[in-house]
Parts: structure tokens; sequence; C-alpha cells
């Protein structure tokens, strides 16, 4: 008796066996049956691709011959349980949830094509980031202080008395389409970012670029002009960036009352790759015009076959680098609208353009897409000088970005019912200047504070009047820089009338600014009750203090 098995169709993975078998000659038959279920019987003549012998008498698939059925009976195994035997075989195991259980072949085939994917995502990311480490030291190296190997360091950045780190940003436009052109260092955009790296926040103020102010050198412009002149005076018309920056720190702290350990200094170029680098920005229109805003003065650059910046009011519009730079420098000019208060419109778009540009730039679809990455570090290092140092750009970046949406906040000098500025006349020029005159910057200085401190009493900005009852020379002047110190807003300094005022005298007039009330209760460990001063004050005095003996105790020190 002779038993031939053959197995067929493999499953495409060659785990599995599906498929066939047969029972030649009978199963347990003699030789020469006819086959069964489609498996043709071995002959010493049949061969390989010969058909015709294996079909010329194949019976119906239905048909069994006597002496089939009486073998398979006296076997006791029919076709049922045969089939039932071959479904056994073909399916695979599954587990609790039906999956179908991979065998260990299969598990240690697909560790290692998970391991070869992942050892070749690793080897991409690392020359990408090889790349873009590449070209950032290669920009560092244009713009930073220091050696490029301090990127490996964090240092924390320099900071003032009040633990703020504040930055100059100005822009020029020497870069501008025509080559050199007369004016083109005169900062026509000049702003200050004050940072808290330790609170992560945040406040941007434009300082107006007609502010009239002294200057420390003489230039050809003379003794005095608009602060936008000082950069161009003291780098002797750019040649000495780090003079003219130095000079505008000194200014533009002079007037807001800060002390700049920073500078960035951009040109057009900047704003415009690094917009385009990004992608472009979104940007909100907001007008006082119900009609948008429109400047003709930038359709020259296409042909005067579009208009550059036109824009409805409330749109919210998608803008590439020409059209951002061109929105930020936009202005009042004849034949438009839209930006009726001119360079205090332009300032609060350039702001805008800035706040929108940070989102992009720390957004994930832009830190993700290395195209978009080298080209922000081409723009920036290719046309950006600052004093930054290198090992300081980490905590810059870090900083950067989680102060975003409300902890980046904007302040403005002319804000309505709270303008700390006003235009005027001075050289025949118009001027912006202090509400208070020109060159009385304190009414700017503690607006500015006010806004960016966190102390109750600082934010509450009562005005407090010290006046000097002692009869010792200066004694109020030194009393009102220790208060100032203590964030109090000094409004004025006097002399008091004649008259016996003991230590200190404080008088309060109106209600509230608890907050400073108590301060002052504090600092002078005495009660404060309402009450008239010894002489008469401004109506938007809150406190006055009169210096008395508490003077001549200080003198004797």
């Amino acid at each position: 008796m002779r038993y031939t098995i053959i197995f067929c169709s493999m499953s495409n993975l060659g785990f599995y066996v599906r498929g066939c078998f047969g029972i030649i000659d009978g199963v347990l038959m003699k030789k020469h049956s006819r086959s069964m279920d489609g498996f043709v019987p071995r002959t010493p003549r049949a061969q390989l691709g010969d058909t015709s012998a294996a079909h010329a008498n194949k019976p119906a698939a239905t048909e069994l011959s006597a002496k089939e059925h009486d073998a398979r009976t006296k076997l006791g195994v029919s076709r049922s349980e045969i089939d039932d035997s071959l479904s056994e075989i073909d399916a695979p195991e599954r587990d609790k949830k039906g999956r179908v259980k991979k065998t260990p072949e299969q598990k240690a085939k697909r560790k290692k094509i998970i391991k070869r994917v992942m050892i070749a995502l690793l080897i991409l990311l690392l020359a990408i980031g090889g790349y873009v480490g590449v070209k950032a030291l290669i920009a560092g190296s244009k713009t930073l202080k220091g050696n490029l190997f301090d990127f490996v360091q964090k240092a924390p950045l320099k900071m003032d008395e009040n633990g703020r780190s504040n930055i100059l940003i100005v822009g020029t436009s020497e870069d501008s389409e025509g080559g050199e052109h007369p004016g083109g260092n005169l900062t026509d955009s000049i702003m200050m970012l004050s940072l808290d790296q330790n609170k992560k926040d945040a406040f941007m103020v434009s300082m107006p670029r007609d502010m009239w102010v002294k200057l420390d050198t003489a230039c050809d412009v003379g003794y005095e002009s608009k602060i936008n002149a000082v950069y161009m005076c003291a780098s002797d018309d750019g040649i000495n960036e780090e003079a003219g920056m130095k000079a505008l720190q000194d200014k533009v702290g002079e007037v807001f009352g800060m002390d700049l350990q920073y500078y960035v200094h951009v040109n057009n170029t900047v704003v415009k790759d690094a917009v385009d680098a990004v992608g472009g920005v979104t940007i909100k229109v907001e007008s006082e015009d119900p009609r948008g805003i429109y400047d003709p003065n930038f359709d020259w650059q296409c042909n005067h076959q579009c208009k550059m910046v036109n824009y409805k009011n409330g749109e919210v519009a998608q803008m590439d680098g020409a059209h951002a730079l061109a929105f930020a420098r936009a202005r009042n000019a004849q034949g438009g609208y839209g930006l009726p208060n001119g360079n205090f419109d332009r300032e609060k778009n350039q702001q805008k353009v800035m706040r929108a540009l940070q989102d992009k730039a720390i957004s994930a679809g832009t830190l993700t897409n290395v195209g978009k990455v080298t080209g922000l570090i081409d723009a920036f290092g290719n046309n950006l000088r600052t004093n930054f140092e290198v090992k300081e750009i980490r905590t810059l970046v870090d900083v950067g970005q989680l102060v975003k949406g409300d902890k980046l906040q904007s302040i403005s000098l002319n804000k309505e019912g709270e303008s700390v500025v006003t235009t005027g006349m001075a050289s025949g020029q118009s001027v912006v200047q202090p509400l208070a005159g020109l060159y009385s910057y304190s009414g700017i200085q503690s607006y500015i504070r006010k806004q960016i401190s966190s102390d109750a009493v600082t934010k509450e900005a009562a005005n407090v009047v010290v006046l000097n009852g002692s009869g010792i020379a200066g004694a109020a002047q030194l009393e009102a820089d220790k208060l100032e110190a203590k964030g109090l807003t000094i409004a004025a300094i006097d002399n008091a009338p004649a008259g016996e005022y003991g230590k200190v005298a404080i008088y309060q007039i109106g209600q509230g600014n608890a907050a400073t009330k108590a301060r002052l209760e504090k600092v002078y460990g005495v009660k404060i009750t309402p009450g008239d001063p010894p002489l008469l004050v401004d109506e938007s005095t809150d406190f006055v203090v009169v210096v008395g003996s508490i003077a001549k105790a200080a003198a004797q020190q």
C-alpha cells in the first residue's frame, strides 16, 4: 500500500499552509485508480507540463467509484472529516480578541524592520540637525558676540534692578530698493521689548520717532533733534554701529526711565525675508476709518498695477514679506486713508507685524519645517546686528517660546484717555513731546512703570507730592528719590510753608489708592488721615508728604 501526500498553495508570507493535499492511489487503493478532487495520480508516462493524460479520463467532481467508497468506508474516514481536518490546518491561531497571532518568526522580522526604520530616521534627523546647526553657527558668527561653541551654554539674560531684560529694537532702511538714499540710517522704527525671564512675561512699547530730544554730541542737525537721528549722528551715518546703538540705547533709556541692556538692529530685508521664511503672517486690520487702510506710497512696487496696502477694516489679512513690510511702514499718506494718527498708527501696526511673526516663528509648523527654520536663520544672519552673546541665545529662545498671547502686551503712549505724549513744534519742526513739556519725561516713565509692574502701588500710580518742611536744602528731593525707589509716583517736589510738621506729615486727598496709603504708612510708621495739606496742590494730587524732623535725623547720620 502506498501513500502520497501533496501540500500546495502557500500563503504570501510563507508561514501558513493553505491548500490542498490528496491521498493518491485510492487511500490504500490499488495502483492506477482515478484522481480524486482534482489531484492527478502519478504515472511513469506523465511528463511535466503534459496535462492531456491527467485530464483524459477525469470523472465528474461528485462521482466516486465503488472501490473508492469501499476504501473510505473501511478506513472510517468520510469526505467531511477530511475537509474538517484541512480547515483546522488552514485556519490561523487567534487571540481572545479574534486577532491573528503572529508566529515568533513574524515577530522577529517585525522588530528587525522597526529597528532599521528607526535607525534610518535617526540618521536623517542627525543629518538635518547638523545642517541646521551649521547654518546657525555661520549666521551666529555674523551677528552674535562670543565664541560659537558657547551655543552649548544657557546663560541667563542681563537684567535691570527690577529683574527685567530690556531690548531696544530698531529698524533702518539703508537697504531700500534703489540702493543708498538720504536718511537710510534714520531709525524710523524704534521700540523696546521688556522681558521677565522668570515670570515669563513681556511688554512692547514704541518710541515715537519724532520725539524731540537733546543730543549728547554735536551733529549736522545741531544739538537737538528728533530721536530717530540719534543713531545716524552717533554712528557717523552707519559707519560705527556700536557707537550709534549705544547712544540710542542711552537716549531711549533716558526717555523711558529704564536701563536697556541689549539692542537688535534690523533693516527692511530682515522683515521681508523673515516673513517669507515662515510662509507669511496673519494680521487683523484695525482702523478708525470704516473703509479700512489704504496707503498709495507703496503701489510703485507693482508698477501701480495693484495696491500694496489696501485692506478692509476688520479684515484678517494674509501677508507675504513684501506686503507685511509695506503695512508696517504705511502712515497717513496723501491720497490714502485709515491712518489718521500718522506715526502713532504706524507704530501700532509695526507691533502687530512683530507679534504675528513671533507667533508664526515659534509655531509647530515652522519649528518642524527645516526649510522654514533655515530660511529664518538666513534672514537674521545676513541682515541683523545685535549685542546679544552666543551663550544667551538659548535662554532668549526659551523665553520667546513661552512669552506669547496675553503674556506679550503692547503699551501705547497715546492711548485714548491715558496719553502721556502730544504733538508740538520745536525748531520749526512738527515733533512729539511729553505732556509735561519738552524734555520732561517723568510722566512717560511713570506710565511705563505702571504698565509693566506687578506691584499694586506702581499700578495705582497715585500722584505723590513731596514738600520740604525741614529747612534743610535738598531734603524733599532726597525723600522723593527714596519713595520713587519703593514704587511710588512722585508728581512734584516743592517747599512747604513754615510750620511744625513733626517727623513727617502725610495728607491724603480723596479716596481710594489703598495700596499706596498702606505703603506710605509702612515706610513712615504713621497713620494717614484725610485732611487738607498746608498749601494748594494740583487737583490730580492724591497724597502730600511734608518732610519734617526726619530730614534732620537723616542729615546727622
